[in-house]
């Protein structure tokens, strides 16, 4: 065996039998649903247990990530929209209808991801136009979270189901 033929054996490029997408894909969901709207989700319990200058911290991390989201919402949100959505039909025709595995493991990662970022924004649009502030923040972050952990889990099922479909159809074990 030459050198090129061991190191395509030992790095499999194939998408669902790979080792490193699994790990991806776990550490997207755990990233996703550490940090919400940009905060690290550790500031909303430290919050809740101490308040005084943690709730303070909370406030205005929130309120400068909010703010920063909502600026690049109107100011290039329907270029990204367009952007986005001709990025995932052009993943889901070339992994589904073409049969591309890479765009189909693609697809199962930045779909679901686009999901999460539309309820960023709609959680950050809420948060502005409440000025939430104390527990009412706190509680709108813990619901985004939760959001987010749906769609985590939901999309974390499906890419398994799919990826083990893919790996028994073509028998790549």
């Amino acid at each position: 065996m030459d050198l090129l033929e061991i190191i395509y054996e030992m790095i499999d490029l194939r998408s669902f039998s790979n080792l490193w997408y699994w790990i991806s894909l776990a550490v997207m969901w755990s990233s996703a649903s550490h940090w919400i709207l940009g905060v690290p989700y550790d500031m909303v319990y430290r919050a809740r247990r101490r308040g005084g200058q943690a709730e303070r911290d909370l406030e205005d991390i929130t309120r400068v990530n909010v703010n920063r989201m909502l600026y690049i919402a109107e100011v290039s949100g329907p270029w990204i929209v367009a952007l986005a959505c001709f990025v995932l039909s052009a993943l889901a025709t070339l992994g589904f209808v073409y049969l591309m595995e890479i765009a189909q493991a693609v697809f199962l990662l930045a779909f679901p991801m686009s999901v999460v970022g539309l309820i960023s924004f709609f959680t950050a649009r809420r948060i502005a136009r409440e000025q939430a502030a104390g527990e009412d923040l706190r509680r709108r972050l813990a619901f985004c979270r939760l959001y987010i952990q749906f769609v985590g889990t939901v999309s974390i099922l499906v890419t398994a189901f799919w990826g083990m479909y893919q790996n028994l159809a073509i028998g790549a074990l």
